[in-house]
């Protein structure tokens, strides 16, 4: 092998060692994206993907060169003949220019727009012995431009990215479970399809999931509708030592009072009109594992006393029957109320909901992580891209901006709906085109609801520092003051989205006098 490529090699090896994270607050995001660039540097590519496997799901960490909603798509691997190729060729794969398999990024290169012409493709295979572990992908709009590459320098690219993905995976592994316990060492390799975001909200809310996912606690997950609190909620359960058990749902909105308590504790025969049969209440069903207890605050009163003596003794007594019977239950509860407010109204017990509320997590809505957005908008998309049957679906700039600007009242569920209505008639327009391309045109927004910039105007003095300081300081006042409202004035939920340490955080509330006894 030539001097230069075996330095390039070095090079390469070097930099992936010094990017592995090495203690709690690095993040394994961060050393994939130093992953990118450090091949970047050592092979001329135009774009540049690492994609790991979860369960047949190619899911992109990290990537250069493509489009932002292309880190919400997840690729299967069987319906993607190029993907698939490259993960059955335990190694480097170059693809002939004239290849005739489809390319998974069609669309979505920033170079290009529309069709790819001619180009170079080529992916390396990442294996942990027999288990594939991921994939890295390098595009060139040059033609040729990997021909000159050795087979032996790519066999050792490809041997150097695995042994160091591997690293961070076992070093991320060891750092959580030195943190949170062995419970979350099983959910890093389970899939997380559902929770997409990279936002600083979002990464606050995985960081309160993971958390209390280990422990046994009730937990109190609200948020607005639309939100994702059910995901939540699964994503609890998934983590936990339960994870194994039964996940049971409860959507205590649509429970009439009267058949409420059958439903949740059972019934024996012959208790009601109409029980021909003995019935096993939602909380036995979900014995040994976790349920899950929607729109909590709509229970009747009558209810939430028999529902109080669950989650204080383990005991529920089915209809008709003369004894209690024991259960071992995690609670999750969900509501998009303000039940602290139904408290002081009368409407909801205060001793429930402090059973409830042993760990509060508050879901953010879908304005307050607006840099979500494109990766939502492309889970989306590639979801109703295979409902649709289509061979690539789009999303133009244009729309990016916009649905970046939406207000999105409904929150995920909206932008899910917006999504999949605008495809379907993106493809009644542009069909038969194998890449069809959502235009602002094909979807219809509340232009109320729509955020325009506006000018901050500056005071004009003669001292410019001071005019400075205080515009720098009426920005830190509004977010903070946002912040605590999006978190329900949780000091340390606000301090964790912000990134900035609790008592720092109150200090400087306190230098910008941010009406602290209205907050805490």
């Amino acid at each position: 092998m030539k001097p230069q490529a075996l330095s390039q090699l070095l090079t390469l090896s070097i930099a992936l060692t010094r990017a592995q994270p090495s203690q709690l607050t690095d993040s394994v995001n961060g050393f994939y994206s130093a992953l990118i660039q450090a091949i970047k540097a050592c092979i001329n590519a135009d774009a540049v993907a690492l994609l790991l496997n979860q369960n047949g799901m190619l899911t992109p960490v990290a990537l250069d060169g493509l489009t932002r909603d292309s880190f919400g798509r997840r690729f299967d691997i069987n319906a993607h003949p190029r993907l698939a190729a490259i993960g059955q060729a335990r190694g480097p794969l170059r693809f002939d220019e004239h290849c005739d398999l489809p390319d998974p990024y069609d669309g979505l290169l920033l170079a290009t727009d529309g069709d790819m012409p001619v180009h170079s493709c080529m992916g390396l295979a990442l294996f942990d012995e027999q288990r594939l572990l991921g994939i890295l992908t390098l595009d060139s709009l040059t033609p040729g431009s990997f021909s000159h590459y050795s087979e032996s320098f790519l066999q050792h690219v490809n041997d150097i990215v695995t042994e160091q993905v591997k690293c961070a995976m076992y070093n991320e592994q060891l750092l959580r479970k030195a943190q949170h316990g062995n419970a979350l060492v099983l959910a890093l390799n389970q899939a997380t399809h559902d929770m997409v975001g990279q936002s600083a909200a979002m990464h606050s809310l995985c960081s309160d999931i993971q958390l209390v996912a280990s422990s046994d606690f009730s937990v109190l997950v609200h948020g607005e509708t639309g939100t994702g609190k059910e995901l939540v909620a699964r994503n609890i359960h998934k983590y936990s030592p339960r994870a194994e058990q039964a996940f049971v749902q409860v959507n205590c909105a649509s429970l009439p009072e009267t058949l409420a308590e059958s439903e949740f504790f059972g019934h024996r025969k012959g208790a009601f009109t109409g029980a021909d049969k003995s019935r096993e209440g939602k909380f036995m069903l979900a014995d040994g594992g976790t349920i899950f207890l929607d729109e909590i605050g709509e229970l009747p009163l009558s209810i939430q006393s028999k529902l109080l003596r669950v989650l204080q003794s383990g005991e529920i007594q089915p209809v008709g029957a003369d004894k209690t019977e024991q259960v071992n239950v995690r609670v999750i509860a969900a509501t998009n109320r303000n039940l602290e407010n139904e408290v002081a109204q009368g409407r909801f017990r205060a001793d429930l909901y402090h059973r409830l509320s042993v760990y509060p997590i508050n879901v953010p809505p879908l304005r307050a992580r607006r840099d979500d957005i494109p990766l939502l908008a492309g889970f989306f998309i590639e979801q109703v891209r295979k409902k649709l049957g289509i061979k690539q679906v789009t999303l133009n700039s244009k729309l990016e901006t916009i649905l970046k600007q939406y207000d999105w009242p409904g929150n995920i569920r909206e932008l899910e709906h917006v999504i999949s209505r605008s495809a379907l008639r993106a493809k009644q327009a542009q069909w038969p085109a194998d890449i069809i391309c959502i235009e602002p045109k094909y979807c219809e927004l509340h232009t109320s609801n729509i955020i325009t910039e506006t000018k901050v105007s500056v005071p004009s003095t003669a001292n410019a520092t001071q005019a400075l300081k205080v515009a720098v300081d009426d920005f830190q006042r509004g977010k903070i003051i946002q912040a605590l409202e999006e978190h329900n004035l949780n000091w340390s939920a606000t301090a964790r989205a912000l990134q900035i340490d609790r008592a720092n955080l109150v200090r400087l509330a306190k230098r910008l006098n941010v009406q602290i006894k209205k907050y805490l």
